[in-house]
């Protein structure tokens, strides 16, 4: 399906049932995050719906929610010049341009927002698909740490610290 007919917009408070659908079945996977299973609705909204200055956006194809993301500041006061971003991608989405036009969005709105850079601390390295775009969108790997995601089939596996300078 061709990216354009792709809208991603801050989420709306009845959105929340497909965003959490959505979290709950990634999270469920265990291969990308490491929140815990099972959390209730509330627990995970509060984990993915920050306050200002972070924003929650949700992907729409053809008025379906298919993918949500949020960002904001890495770190508070003096690292808050840096920004940072997380994205969920339903199953049957992925490879179909979601991803990369919540991506092209956050990285769009940190740069208007005034970000110097924007730095994701924790991609899972098994997560090739969303590598290679982050490299494609600019990202750097500046480092791996080692064994630190408990990987539901592989086992302990490495994140990967990505850099974007804006």
């Amino acid at each position: 399906m061709p990216e354009s007919s792709i809208a991603v917009r801050p989420i709306a408070q009845h959105d929340w049932d497909r965003v959490f659908e959505i979290f709950r079945a990634v999270v469920a996977e265990g291969e990308t995050y490491a929140y815990r299973e099972n959390l209730t609705s509330d627990a995970a909204r509060s984990l993915w719906i920050e306050g200002p200055p972070g924003e929650t956006v949700v992907a729409l194809r053809d008025g379906v929610i298919q993918g949500t993301a949020k960002f904001g500041p890495n770190r508070p006061a003096r690292g808050s010049h840096v920004s940072t971003a997380s994205f969920m991608v339903s199953a049957e989405a992925r490879g179909s341009g979601v991803g990369r036009a919540m991506c092209e969005y956050v990285i769009a709105r940190a740069r208007v927002q005034g970000y110097a850079a924007m730095q994701f601390n924790a991609v899972v390295s098994t997560n090739i698909h969303a590598i290679e775009l982050y490299r494609k969108l600019g990202f750097v790997t500046i480092g791996t740490v080692p064994e630190a995601f408990d990987h539901a089939t592989l086992g302990r596996v490495g994140l990967d610290i990505m850099y974007l300078p804006l």
